[in-house]
């Protein structure tokens, strides 16, 4: 195993690992602080849906640590915590999600571009590692240069991604400005959609760096 290669793993499990550390802080931290409008995650997340007159979106219940728009079903899931819960952590979280159904309503471009994306980086991100090795095995640059070029479709997934999700924190944040919640409550709940976006900040960069590794051993 080389240096580099080593480097490499050191530094991505480095960033992981603060990138989970902190966004469990933050969301453990405002969890356990009331949010002083009372309501639960999904009254809030109808309630945002009503403010933008954003129709024919469902506000479900989902299992622990399911909390996602799904643009397949035009519906906003929550997990309990975020469905029952009347903290901060709860209502960022249930506002980032109608964020997404907000852009999905707009058609928000960077959206539509990470859709489109999909069905190819489901193929390529499990494909990409077996042909790389397969590759390796016969020697053979062509198969190696096709799984590179599957792995930057993975790579090129995760950077639209960032502006989707940072985008759909900001018209969360835009809502519950209008909502006039305590400068407190706003401040902790950019505290947390800001945590949360740095774990899609955390996957973008370890998989640039994986891909520029790659790219340099592929010219050695």
């Amino acid at each position: 195993m080389s240096t580099s290669y080593i480097l490499l793993i050191v530094v991505t499990l480095a960033i992981g690992g603060f990138a989970t550390w902190y966004v469990n802080s933050q969301l453990k931290k405002y969890t356990h602080v009331p949010i002083s409008t009372g309501l639960t995650g999904a009254e809030t997340a109808r309630r945002m849906l009503q403010y933008y007159g954003i129709t024919g979106v469902e506000v479900h219940r989902g299992g622990p640590g399911q909390d996602f728009f799904d643009p397949r079903t035009n519906s906003v899931t929550l997990g309990p915590d975020s469905y029952d819960g009347r903290s901060i952590t709860a209502t960022a979280t249930a506002c980032h999600e109608v964020g997404h159904a907000y852009q999905f309503a707009q058609g928000y471009a960077p959206m539509k571009i990470r859709g489109a994306l999909v069905p190819v980086v489901n193929l390529a991100s499990n494909a990409w590692i077996f042909l790389l090795m397969l590759g390796i095995f016969m020697q053979s640059m062509g198969m190696q240069t096709l799984a590179i070029v599957m792995y930057g479709a993975v790579v090129l997934f995760q950077l639209v991604t960032l502006p989707v999700e940072f985008d759909a924190s900001k018209r969360a944040m835009v809502y519950m400005n209008t909502a006039a919640l305590p400068q407190s409550e706003q401040a902790g709940s950019f505290s947390v959609l800001r945590a949360c976006a740095l774990t899609y900040v955390a996957a973008a960069l370890t998989s640039v760096l994986q891909l520029l590794w790659l790219l340099s051993q592929r010219q050695e």
